[in-house]
């Protein structure tokens, strides 16, 4: 492998990119960094916490916190006040939000809205539900995921971080994570766009309940780790951490998401990018992406700082760094 290759095709190319972690066969074989940033330094992984929380449902699913995925999202919520001549809410379940085959009552996602209340799930519970019904439509979205982080919270008795540190961080030898709540619009927006190194922290609601669809710091070599982990069919370094079955469905085509979405199917909060080889991706703004192919025993971690509208960053994976590395 032509490393100053790599790096340089890199600088040039992918110029937000800060950290790449590249691992082998359970070994590392790769690991660089741009932009003035070190292998240690955390970033902010975007939607790449999505598929984070999704190794912690099936995490409590396994430790019998929540039965199974056909669970109502109201049997969280018995005291929920339902909005008048609302009847679909009630059909939700666990399944639709991981799927993003939920219905909501909007458009485009009410940022403001949620993200200034007190108590962002409710403020989703609000938007959930409409006159179609259930129809399975892909509708991507990053608040309305919330309910599945207060969800943990709710069932394990502690909070969602706290939760993560214990069955999934520490276990993987990820340094434990620390919340982070913003005062204000001003900090919410400089934390999502700042370019500068974090702490080990998860951005939280008021509340204190950590956002579900964003908010999440880490290296790549923490995400490479968690990668590995999946690679290895919820097992690291002979310890058990998310049961196999888990790992498994979550990866599966569950819907396919059209062009927009660059035609790959989504499994449960992780994008499936070639069904046939069991090759699938956590991704997230600004590219930053855990890519794992089995077949080739591969895991390909990225960070970035934010920088809008990067679509090609798993093309880059498929096309450069994956053939320099196998």
């Amino acid at each position: 492998m032509d490393y100053k290759k790599l790096h340089d095709f890199v600088a040039k190319n992918q110029k937000n990119i800060c950290q790449i972690t590249v691992m082998k066969k359970g070994n590392l074989v790769y690991t660089d960094t741009w932009n003035g940033f070190s292998e240690n330094d955390n970033l902010h992984i975007a939607s790449v916490t999505k598929s984070i929380i999704s190794l912690l449902i099936g995490i409590a699913i396994d430790r019998n916190l929540i039965i199974d995925l056909d669970q109502k999202i109201l049997d969280f919520y018995p005291d929920y006040q339902i909005k008048r001549g609302e009847k679909t809410i009630q059909q939700i379940r666990l399944r639709h939000m991981l799927s993003m085959t939920a219905p909501y009552k909007f458009k485009s996602e009410p940022w403001t809205r949620v993200c200034s209340s007190s108590d962002w799930t409710k403020a989703v519970l609000d938007l959930l539900g409409g006159r179609a019904g259930i129809t399975r439509e892909f509708k991507y979205v990053t608040l309305g995921i919330q309910v599945l982080s207060d969800i943990i919270y709710k069932t394990s008795g502690i909070s969602t971080i706290e939760f993560a540190n214990r069955v999934l961080f520490s276990p993987l030898g990820i340094k434990a994570r620390i919340p982070y709540i913003a005062k204000n619009k001003e900090e919410h927006i400089a934390f999502i766009t700042s370019k500068e190194s974090r702490k080990g922290v998860w951005l939280c609601e008021p509340k204190g309940i950590a956002a579900a669809g964003f908010g999440l710091c880490m290296s790549s070599m923490d995400m490479a780790k968690i990668g590995q982990m999946c690679l290895e069919e919820g097992v690291y370094y002979n310890q058990k951490i998310i049961p196999s079955d888990w790992i498994k469905e979550m990866r599966s085509p569950f819907v396919q998401c059209g062009e927009r979405f660059g035609n790959m199917a989504y499994g449960y909060l992780w994008w499936i990018i070639d069904s046939k080889n069991n090759v699938y991706a956590a991704i997230g703004d600004g590219g930053n992406v855990i890519y794992v192919n089995p077949g080739k025993e591969l895991i390909i971690a990225v960070t970035s700082t934010f920088k809008p509208a990067v679509f090609d960053r798993i093309q880059f994976i498929c096309e450069y760094i994956e053939p320099m590395v196998c």
